[in-house]
């Protein structure tokens, strides 16, 4: 778990930092099928060659997911991003570079609780993280609506971990979605101080993912996945397979790196 390097660019501007999500791994969320490597190491550098390209793991295992979705577990990852990004960024002297954070599933709302936490921090190294933030990629991240229930218990399905839905489970989850919107609301909250004190606004867009996994159905449906305002952009991949590129030429690929490509140019 942590912080690791999978490519550092020539000249690199800004970093891009890769957030898996729940039953994620920091290497295999991001690696196709038949790939040795993921595709953030192997494709995405000829894409964004000014670029260092960093990867977070975190503990995300779904043995215990009804923990995982507790708001003070997605805090504890929160609060370990910001360390990990801030000393890493503060150790190689390049704690002022903008930063793009391409997250996966609960992934997003570490980033997000994450964020909406730098903010109320008084600690500058770890604020330091929220104003270099430039951009974020969403994939596939339950936004809002009781998609957290249906979500958890989707995924748990999908690895095998429930057979059948049980209602006291079921219950535990549903009080969760109180944890979704608190974290949407902190986040919302931290956007609209960012604008109000004249800040450059943190570009988001928002991936859905268009085919239903086997089995289990749609994990995170495309009205859970969007954020209003923003760019909705689907991805021809079920909820697991929508993080694993294979070519330059994949689609899905073409579609996150363009947004990417478009915000890196714009710094």
């Amino acid at each position: 778990s942590g912080l690791k390097l999978l490519h550092d660019g020539q000249n690199s501007i800004v970093d891009l930092i890769f957030v898996h999500g729940l039953t994620g791994d920091r290497e295999k969320t991001w690696t196709a099928k038949d790939a040795t490597a993921p595709w953030p190491k192997t494709l995405l550098p000829s894409k964004v060659p000014n670029a260092r390209i960093l990867t977070f793991g975190y503990d995300a295992y779904v043995s215990d997911w009804r923990g995982m979705v507790s708001k003070n577990r997605i805090s504890n990852h929160a609060m370990n991003l910001l360390s990990s990004v801030a000393s890493y960024r503060e150790e190689e002297d390049t704690d002022n570079r903008p930063i793009v954070f391409i997250c996966h599933s609960l992934g997003g709302l570490v980033c997000e609780d994450a964020l909406a936490t730098a903010q109320q921090r008084p600690e500058a190294h770890i604020k330091r993280v929220l104003n270099c933030s430039s951009g974020i990629v969403f994939l596939g991240t339950p936004h809002h609506g009781s998609g957290l229930a249906h979500w958890a218990e989707s995924l748990a399905k999908a690895i095998g971990v429930l057979k059948q839905t049980n209602a006291k489970i079921l219950a535990v989850l549903k009080s969760d979605s109180e944890v979704l919107e608190r974290i949407q609301g902190n986040f919302h909250t931290m956007i609209r101080a960012r604008n109000q004190n004249g800040l450059a606004p943190i570009e988001i867009t928002c991936f859905y993912e268009e085919l239903p996994l086997s089995g289990v159905g749609t994990v995170v449906p495309a009205h859970s996945a969007i954020l209003p305002g923003y760019i909705p952009i689907g991805i021809r991949q079920n909820h697991m397979d929508m993080t694993k590129f294979y070519a330059l030429d994949d689609p899905g690929f073409v579609a996150v790196t363009g947004e990417v490509r478009r915000w890196v140019k714009a710094l």
